[in-house]
This record gives C-alpha cells, structure tokens and sequence, in this order.
C-alpha cells in the first residue's frame, strides 16, 4: 500500500518539483496540492493522505495554523513541514502545533523520500541543523528564569535545559531529538527532574516550574 502524500505550498513551481521528487518512489502517491493553509486542512479532510507536507509562509492561512487545524481534526494524519525558513519561532510553533518534523527546502531528493516514510513510521524528522535550531532556543531563556529553577529545585545546567523544555510543551521523543540524546537518557533525565521537583506528572511538573517563575 502506498504512502498518500499531500502537498501545502503556494509557489506552484515548487510543488511541482516536490511532487516529481516523491512521485519517483514507488512507495509514495502524491493525491494533491494545495496552495495555501485553509485548502490544506480542506483537502486533508478530503483525500485522507497519510502525510502533509506543509510550507510554512502561505496566503489566507499559514503553515503553523493549518498544522494544528489538521491534528486537531486528523490527529492520524502526519504533518511534515517543507520550508525555506529556519526561524527558531517557525520551527518550534510548527513542532509544539502537532508537526513531525521540520525540513528545509534545500533537502536532497533522497532525504525528502525518507523523511516523508519515517514521518509516516511516527518517527519525529529534525535534521541536524534544525535540531540545533531547537536546542539554541531552548537555552535562549534569561538567566532570570533558569537561576529560579536551579535555586528552587537543585537542578544542573542539563536537567535546568530539559525542565524548560518539558515546560514549553517538549514530548520527550522531541528533547531526545533535539538535544542528541536517546530515548532512554531523556527518559531518565526527565525521571530525575520529577523526583526533584516532587512532581507526580508531567502537568504537575509543569505547574510547579510555573509556580516558581512567577515569583
């Protein structure tokens, strides 16, 4: 059974492009393109694909808000963004709205084929150079903000960068990805936070750190 793949981007040219990339895989079915966010959702709801490929800086309806449209109304639908923008602001909106992952348009054929099977896989796709993205903005935080966490829970640097994280909506399979980690010692870094912030969940975790960086 193929991959049903639909294409989100206003610049038809490129589309075009993406769409003879991806037709070239026997694996995968371009059903569409949609050239902006608001027939994006519509066409999501139409066609059923598997996996979007969503640009971000579209007419009527960005990227960003057709991506949390989409796994708001398709939660099984994969998002997968397709951009030339490497903005930290896009690329975490786009993750913390629901997006597998984050691609520049610069990718290679190659790459864009098993981005688009790994998203579909439920694998989270951030290149290098974005997962540095990420991780740079995590520890763009005032010193403000990490002194009262350190000081209040006795946290290190490391667990400091992951609770900011956790706290602005990170999944763990996320953290892993963006800080080079595996699965397992995010877990256990994540379990260690907990147990210093007394924290029975992730929400009472994040409910805790609120409590402290409001004071």
């Amino acid at each position: 059974m193929k991959i049903k793949v639909l294409l989100a981007d206003d610049q038809a040219i490129l589309a075009d492009g993406v769409k003879s990339v991806l037709s070239s895989c026997p694996d995968l079915e371009v059903v569409g393109i949609a050239s902006d966010g608001f027939e994006a959702v519509t066409l999501t709801g139409k066609l059923k694909p598997d996996v979007v490929l969503m640009d971000i800086r579209m007419p009527n309806m960005n990227g960003v808000i057709a991506t949390q449209e989409i796994k708001r109304k398709y939660p099984d639908t994969k998002v997968l963004v397709l951009t030339t923008f490497d903005d930290s602001d896009y690329i975490l909106n786009a993750i913390n709205n629901g997006a597998s992952g984050y691609l520049l348009k610069d990718t290679s054929a190659s790459a864009l084929i098993d981005a688009v099977k790994n998203a579909y896989a439920g694998d989270t796709i951030l290149p290098a150079k974005i997962a540095r993205r990420i991780a740079d903005a995590a520890r763009m935080v005032t010193s403000d903000r990490e002194y009262k966490l350190k000081r209040r829970f006795s946290l290190s640097d490391r667990e400091v960068g992951i609770a900011l994280m956790l706290y602005e909506g990170f999944t763990n399979k996320q953290i892993a990805s963006a800080l080079k980690l595996t699965d397992g010692t995010a877990r256990n870094y994540i379990s260690t936070i907990y147990e210093k912030l007394s924290a029975t969940s992730r929400l009472d975790a994040v409910q805790k750190m609120r409590s402290a960086l409001e004071e």
